[in-house]
């Protein structure tokens, strides 16, 4: 029997456009909402007048952003899912110790949903502090924070269209659905 030595890595053959197909195929009809590959900055646009879809935009190509914007877009609100990037505030890179706080505070829940898609697609999940020219960011609080979110959501209830689209992913993938059991730390 022969083996190979080239290792084997599952989320080598992802492709954001695997996202956007299964994600499609969820919410085109159903919410009227489509995930489409922008060339710069995320965002969420709904749709303008004459127009069918609203649009999740995630950043160049990049399918953990792309798994970022619909965990977003899961927890907006319908009043928030017409309104551009849902009216959520945003600092930018280079925030202080008390706006990073706030960053962090909101961004939990998204993050959480979005280590859910990972597990369910199979790739590799890290938290996003997303201030490298600010304060020092004490990463691994944050990351356990995450961590604790998404075994809450597990053990309770996950949003219905995060559900929907973990869902998707397993089934595209061929992964076991994660039990919330082995998300506990």
């Amino acid at each position: 029997m022969q083996t190979s030595s080239v290792p084997s890595c599952e989320h080598q053959s992802r492709h954001y456009q695997q996202l956007i197909d299964i994600f499609n195929q969820c919410f085109a009809k159903t919410e009227q909402t489509v995930l489409v590959k922008g060339d710069d900055e995320p965002y969420y646009r709904p749709a303008a007048e004459g127009e069918t879809y609203h649009q999740v935009v995630f950043a160049h190509g990049f399918y953990a952003s792309a798994l970022h914007e619909v965990a977003h877009w899961c927890l907006a609100g319908k009043v928030r899912r017409h309104i551009f990037d849902y009216g959520y505030w945003y600092i930018p890179d280079g925030r202080d110790h008390a706006q990073q706080q706030q960053f962090e505070k909101v961004e939990v829940k998204p993050q959480a949903l979005e280590q859910l898609f990972s597990l369910c697609a199979g790739v590799p999940f890290q938290v996003s502090v997303d201030n490298l020219s600010g304060i020092e960011v004490d990463r691994e609080a944050f990351a356990a924070r995450v961590s604790d979110q998404l075994f809450d959501f597990m053990r309770t209830s996950l949003p219905t269209r995060a559900n929907v689209f973990a869902q998707a992913l397993c089934r595209y993938y061929q992964r076991p659905w994660p039990p919330a059991e082995a998300l506990a730390r």
